[in-house]
């Protein structure tokens, strides 16, 4: 019997032991416990949103690192003269995050009200996208207000390639196309196929390494509008593109000089990347939803040319290129598009003045993509990286009027056309015999 009490003893000394800690736990504040729990929540979102706002109070903001070849004229004659790019990128402090500067670009990013005026681009294959302008007079009030180029017009023409199932109605682009406008400049908005409300006229799609587009657009203009210089700013996969047919068509571009953001460079690495985490897996399923989106919206064109059943049944984008591109282009995997289509391989055939814009938290395009000494190497190009920004957000100021990249490329455009740099009399360009027409609507 007495073995029996002693062996309870612990038991009831726990219990007693508890009952005394509720008891405590009761004479605390309700509104203790509130501040407590929200404390321990705050603490925990500032962590998974990899929120920087105390970093940026503390170090100034995110300094721009630029990485280039030391013989570089780029850097030399234009660069080096671009202020913002010497200064540091300063966050806006509500959306000091990679995942809030990205979740959020288009619900905060409100540009100015504006129309183009659309053309419809007819490619060699049958194919049509559209093709939205905004002209320097729409914007800039002046008596002369005239939505026509001339053939003879020496006004500089940028051309924009959006990023993936972006079109010129993104909220990013259309802060680049207005900001670019208000300098005096031309902006055309090169949209993908199947977007902008354009059906499909042929059985060619648009892919991640298609460049063909933007060459038949860019050579196009070059023809028409021979005696005005022509900029390109390609957009996350519109970067890509980009840089790809940058290095394709090597001294035969006909650019004056172009701009990277945020290009993913190494699809195979960034498909293995946005499947690595939690955060970068939810990346993931919400741009197969867009691909997804983009199927359904042409429905008839990928249930007859695709694998309509894979697509559906996509949950990963490595899924979708499989039911599409694959299917569509004859790859055998994935990966061996993923590999025929990065850009990075491309970077040492560049020959025009090209500006990289990157930041080292994009959720979506990992650092570990870029290829630094590839940039390095090649004195045509600059690459601009910083450690904070999201993807393609960038925000600044309180209430975050503007994007920090779309001030830094249109500087650097402005500067390049200004400087000796600028090689546009001297380009050689690709004769073709392709039927190109230009239907406006």
């Amino acid at each position: 019997m007495d073995c029996l009490e002693s062996t309870d003893l612990p038991s009831i000394a726990s219990i007693q032991y508890y009952k005394l800690l509720l008891k405590v736990a009761t004479m605390i504040p309700i509104a203790h416990f509130i501040i407590g729990f929200a404390c321990i929540f705050a603490t925990t979102l500032y962590y998974l949103l990899e929120v920087h706002l105390f970093e940026d109070l503390f170090h100034g903001g995110s300094a721009v690192t630029l990485t280039y070849n030391p013989a570089s004229h780029v850097y030399r004659n234009v660069v080096s003269k671009c202020s913002i790019l010497h200064r540091r990128y300063y966050a806006t402090p509500w959306l000091a995050s990679p995942h809030l500067q990205t979740m959020l670009l288009d619900f905060v990013a409100k540009p100015p009200k504006f129309s183009y005026k659309r053309q419809i681009f007819l490619s060699s294959d049958g194919g049509t996208f559209a093709l939205d302008w905004l002209m320097s007079s729409n914007v800039i009030p002046s008596e002369n207000e005239n939505d026509t180029i001339w053939e003879k017009d020496t006004t500089p023409i940028v051309v924009v390639i959006p990023g993936l199932t972006s079109d010129s109605n993104a909220a990013y682009i259309r802060h680049l196309v207005h900001s670019t406008a208000m300098r005096g400049w031309n902006v055309v908005v090169c949209n993908h196929r199947g977007m902008a409300g354009v059906p499909f006229t042929s059985d060619r799609t648009y892919n991640s390494g298609w460049t063909t587009d933007v060459r038949d657009v860019i050579n196009h203009l070059h023809h028409k509008y021979s005696e005005a210089p022509l900029f390109a700013v390609g957009t996350s996969i519109g970067a890509n593109i980009l840089v790809k047919y940058l290095g394709e068509y090597g001294e035969t571009v006909p650019l004056a000089g172009a701009a990277a953001i945020c290009s993913p460079w190494d699809l195979l690495i960034g498909s293995r990347f946005i499947a690595r985490k939690l955060v970068q897996n939810l990346y993931g399923l919400l741009l197969n939803m867009g691909l997804k989106s983009y199927a359904k919206s042409n429905e008839t064109h990928f249930m007859r040319l695709a694998d309509w059943e894979g697509i559906m049944k996509s949950r990963h984008m490595t899924e979708f290129d499989k039911a599409v591109t694959c299917t569509m282009e004859n790859f055998e995997t994935a990966d061996t598009f993923y590999r025929w289509c990065s850009s990075a391989a491309y970077t040492r055939d560049v020959s025009v003045p090209l500006l990289s814009i990157s930041c080292l938290d994009d959720p979506v395009c990992t650092p570990e993509a870029i290829p630094w000494h590839e940039c390095r190497e090649n004195k045509n190009i600059v690459l601009a990286t910083t450690k904070h920004g999201g993807h393609l957000g960038f925000f600044e100021g309180i209430t975050a009027p503007s994007l920090w990249w779309v001030r830094a490329v249109n500087e650097f455009l402005s500067v390049l056309h200004s400087t000796s740099v600028n090689k546009h009399n001297k380009v050689i360009v690709m004769s073709s015999t392709m039927s190109i027409r230009l239907l406006v609507r």
